[in-house]
């Protein structure tokens, strides 16, 4: 009896303690949602850069201002060692968290994949599955009935970039169910993107210890036996076709034909593993930032109707009573395109990006940080920097005609980052997209 009197009280303390615990974590680690209203609060104080602090541990120098951005974007400074690692577990060594020869050399090997010639048919496949959608839109608007858009646009951009990647037609916008990858893809998102925010989730014991480590762990499992058996079974399918003429004369060639098909100088290609992660980041990268572009372009265009009537009869005028929009109509549409850019200085997909140094960087004014810091560049603090945009907050596509961009630093607009790391692969396939969508 004394026994189990002295275990039961062990357990209370230890239970009050882990609620001690909990109470504590949540009152240091707890956020208020206004990060970027802070962050433009010392942009605002602060020209060039301002350290910022996450969690206890971490330190980041960010920076807003172009010249700065430019001295660090032109070097190949690898990315962090922080928080991209939180990607690893599911998307691999490949393109978004790579460094040294490795990124060199996928990257080489994937670059003639995004020439126009291979997107061009993409544009058929990104018309369907939008297609797909309007038809959703329309019985919405015909009952009245309102509806959460991003949830539509989330869907519908999974869909292409499913159909881009591995041929695969998931008819996940009008199935009632729930596809297990797709909802594997949107755990694994959001779980990144907690794991981030919750600093205790950045020791690996930790989150690998709560129910957000268990699902994140469970989703990429799927991911990745889903994407492990679709290599698997096209690469029979290669093997049977023999040759990558008869490829391309029987269908377009997608993301993954890319990766099996792709030789370096010694006509060595990308290892099973290699794939699965190029095929898992092109996944990621083309379908969260694609998803939350659009949105914000919708939305910007709701609250500016003049722009959005303007698009509109730019449109209109270049389909001249066709359903649908060619590939070469996305050059007839320089208003809408310029719409676009604006809302994407405005609401970037991607706020922030950083990078680990390897030696000392000295800025142009002569303030140098040295080895071993990381440095974050803001996107969204470039883009609303007022000592750069007049009245950053206004939506203004006129910002980016020709002679007004030309006044500008490169490095002020940077929604897909710059210099060697930039995401030159997604702008293509995503600024197709974002056209075509938004002229469809």
């Amino acid at each position: 009896m004394q026994l189990y009197a002295s275990l039961s009280v062990n357990h209370v303390f230890a239970l009050a303690l882990l609620v001690c615990l909990a109470i504590v974590v949540k009152l240091l680690f707890r956020q208020d949602g206004h990060d970027l209203e802070k962050i433009m609060k010392w942009s605002g104080q602060y020209p060039f850069a301002f350290p910022l602090w996450f969690g206890p541990s971490l330190s980041i120098l960010n920076i807003h201002h172009p010249s700065y951005v430019k001295t660090l974007l032109t070097t190949t400074e690898p990315k962090d060692d922080y928080a991209y690692k939180f990607f690893i577990p599911w998307l691999g060594d490949g393109l978004l968290v790579s460094t040294g020869q490795k990124w060199f050399r996928h990257r080489r090997l994937l670059t003639p994949g995004f020439h126009y010639d291979v997107l061009k048919p993409y544009v058929k496949l990104v018309s369907d599955s939008t297609k797909v959608m309007l038809g959703k839109w329309e019985v919405y608007a015909k009952s009245g009935e309102s509806f959460e858009l991003f949830q539509h646009v989330s869907l519908m951009t999974l869909d292409s970039i499913m159909k881009c990647a591995f041929s695969f037609n998931s008819n996940c916008q009008t199935d009632s169910g729930t596809n297990p990858y797709i909802q594997a893809v949107y755990d694994l998102c959001h779980m990144v993107n907690v794991r981030f925010r919750v600093f205790p989730y950045h020791s690996k014991a930790i989150f690998h210890l709560s129910p957000h480590g268990y699902k994140f762990r469970k989703a990429a499992r799927i991911a990745h036996n889903h994407t492990a058996e679709v290599i698997r079974k096209r690469k029979e399918v290669l093997k049977i076709e023999k040759e990558q003429g008869i490829v391309k004369n029987k269908r377009y060639l997608d993301f993954l034909d890319i990766l099996l098909s792709a030789r370096d100088e010694h006509q060595q290609g990308l290892s099973d593993e290699d794939i699965r992660a190029e095929v898992d980041t092109f996944m990621f990268e083309g379908h969260d930032t694609t998803a939350s572009g659009i949105s914000w372009i919708f939305y910007n265009l709701a609250c500016n109707p003049e722009h959005q009537e303007k698009c509109r009869e730019e449109i209109l005028q270049v389909l001249d009573g066709k359903d649908t929009v060619d590939w070469e109509d996305l050059n007839k549409i320089p208003y809408t395109t310029m719409c676009i850019k604006e809302s994407l200085r405005l609401c970037p997909p991607v706020p922030g990006i950083s990078r680990k140094l390897t030696k000392p960087l000295t800025f142009f004014d002569g303030r140098t940080v040295p080895e071993g810091c990381t440095i974050g560049v803001s996107i969204y603090g470039i883009h609303m920097n007022a000592s750069v945009w007049e009245n950053p907050y206004v939506f203004d596509p006129l910002r980016f005609l020709p002679e007004n961009v030309a006044e500008r630093s490169p490095h002020a607009f940077v929604p897909f980052s710059a210099g060697p790391r930039k995401g030159r692969f997604f702008k293509v396939l995503v600024s197709v997209q974002w056209q075509f969508i938004v002229t469809t």
